[in-house]
């Protein structure tokens, strides 16, 4: 699962051993099977966030605070703060613009809003201990504010994979020459806290392509390309 890239460099204050297998942690919420991917060269890199202060949040909930893994990054979009929030919230056409996500479907009609859920699926390729197999991921929107925030929960599940729960945190803040865009994940589950530093590296890669996917997507809409 992991390729010759590096992946972004993070930290984990807690650092206590655990003896659960570790290979099935190559299932990223964000995006599973992107590590080989060149991100583009005309693409401003998301910056890491640092942890507390910076965590972002909506409408006061944020990640699981006793979550082992995670990772939280930002990058300004250079394109209308609408058009960012519709591509994000528009999960049924992620396929259209993220690579990983090979489907996506509302479990619910209506527009998205808190109780909404979605199941949505990407590749998981076979690792020395772990087949081939698809994830299947069912979120659940727990908080959300127009053109602001979004966060969500939910299960990822797939041969041989599995973590427990995701909660993953998006805001979206108009600033001076864009829209900043900040998000932070956490995972739990045997499975992922069996490598807390690998299993953090592969959910930091998986948000770096998902904001850089989002960016391109964004500005290219709206007739602003990143430079």
């Amino acid at each position: 699962m992991l390729s010759n890239n590096h992946p972004p460099k993070t930290s984990q204050p807690d650092r206590r051993r655990l003896r659960v297998h570790t290979a099935a942690v190559t299932a990223s919420l964000a995006a599973i099977g992107v590590f080989a991917s060149t991100v583009p060269a005309q693409a401003t890199p998301a910056r890491p966030l640092h942890h507390e202060s910076t965590a972002p949040r909506c409408q006061g909930a944020g990640t699981d605070p006793g979550a082992l893994v995670r990772y939280g990054t930002e990058t300004l979009i250079k394109a209308p703060l609408s058009v960012v929030f519709k591509l994000q919230t528009d999960v049924e056409r992620w396929p259209t613009w993220q690579s990983p996500v090979l489907s996506a479907k509302r479990l619910d009609a209506g527009p998205l809003r808190k109780g909404s859920q979605f199941l949505w699926t990407t590749p998981a390729p076979a690792t020395p201990t772990t087949p081939d197999t698809t994830l299947a991921i069912t979120s659940t929107v727990q908080q959300l504010k127009r053109n602001s925030c979004i966060r969500w929960t939910g299960p990822a599940v797939g041969e041989g994979l599995r973590i427990d729960e995701g909660t993953h945190v998006w805001t979206f803040t108009q600033v001076k020459g864009g829209v900043r865009v900040r998000t932070e994940e956490t995972w739990t589950g045997d499975q992922p806290e069996a490598d807390v530093p690998t299993a953090t590296a592969i959910l930091g890669a998986g948000l770096e392509q998902w904001l850089t996917e989002l960016k391109t997507a964004a500005e290219a809409r709206s007739g602003r390309p990143c430079k």
